[in-house]
């Protein structure tokens, strides 16, 4: 389930994984997400995706929320399982980890990607 794009950034390849794995499942789970990604853990964990939503997708610097079309996925892909985050530290060995960043690596080097819609749209 390992993908890339043309032009995108870390950020929205992180989110994407995520949502890409919640979608992946057949039924509601309980479920227990690793990622060595600040920006998605603190997002949702120091509940900043609530405040943004009730900011009407504004930070709390009043700017626009960066990704705000796969945050929108995020919700619906979460919405029917029970969501436990917890955070790894990257690069550091972790056998589940480094197989998702091998994983990235070899998508984002393959030939022909497509545009990420969101970000170069």
């Amino acid at each position: 389930m390992s993908a890339g794009f043309r032009r995108t950034t870390n950020n929205r390849m992180e989110l994407l994984a995520v949502i890409v794995a919640l979608e992946s499942l057949k039924r509601p789970c309980r479920v227990t997400l690793f990622s060595d990604s600040r920006y998605v853990v603190d997002a949702v964990e120091k509940r900043w995706l609530e405040g943004w939503q009730r900011k009407g997708w504004k930070t709390a610097g009043k700017q626009p929320v960066k990704n705000v079309d796969l945050w929108q996925r995020f919700l619906k892909a979460r919405e029917p399982h029970e969501v436990e985050f917890r955070w790894v530290k990257g690069h550091a060995g972790t056998p589940g980890n480094e197989r998702c960043d091998a994983l990235a690596q070899t998508a984002a080097d393959a030939p022909g990607l497509p545009p990420d819609e969101g970000f170069e749209g």
